[in-house]
């Protein structure tokens, strides 16, 4: 066994134990990448970061019911943080749920010389554009791999919706990226075509 997975073990008996300084560990542990996580689903930092303090108190309410069946301990925590996120956004989260289907456009494809170009805090910058439920489903489908069956029940929303959502996404980001004259400009949210 190698010493970060006895490490982990060790915070995780800890925290079990209501240990404070086993919480503390575990927290700065998994601090930088849940924060990141929380970042991709909500609008703005403070929601974020909101969202990891309530991620971290279900994590560690929760913590006796983790073992090693369940996956690796980032991954499971990981997944309490994105249920945090959806919840916290669910509440303002307004989905379009007349669609026709034949107007979904799965494939809109973007120029991977634009995407080598781009930095990940400029993805995310730009993500963070799209109309909140777009944004959510976005994130679930393209960043977290959720099939659109999985997102409809996490989000209590059609498949069919969620597949618009993704592709109306898709869209937006594509206008986005687009350089500016080549007739693919999309409305953005400084000219109040995003919501």
């Amino acid at each position: 066994m190698s010493s970060s997975a006895k490490k982990t073990i060790k915070l995780v008996k800890g925290c079990v134990a209501n240990e404070r300084s086993a919480q503390e560990g575990l927290y700065k542990q998994f601090y930088a990448d849940m924060l990141r996580l929380c970042i991709r689903y909500l609008k703005t930092n403070d929601l974020a970061k909101e969202a990891l303090n309530q991620g971290f108190l279900k994590v560690f309410q929760n913590i006796n019911s983790f073992s090693d069946e369940k996956g690796e301990l980032g991954a499971w925590i990981g997944t309490i943080m994105i249920r945090t996120c959806i919840d916290l956004s669910r509440k303002e989260l307004k989905f379009i749920t007349d669609i026709d289907e034949a107007a979904i456009a799965e494939n809109i494809f973007v120029s991977p010389a634009v995407l080598d170009k781009l930095y990940a805090e400029d993805l995310i910058s730009m993500i963070r554009l799209l109309p909140d439920a777009t944004q959510l489903v976005f994130n679930l489908s393209v960043i977290d791999g959720y099939t659109h069956k999985e997102i409809s029940e996490q989000l209590n929303i059609s498949e069919s919706t969620s597949r618009w959502h993704l592709s109306e996404g898709k869209k937006q980001l594509r206008g986005l990226l687009a350089p500016k004259g080549t007739g693919n400009d999309y409305p953005t949210e400084s000219n109040n075509g995003i919501r």
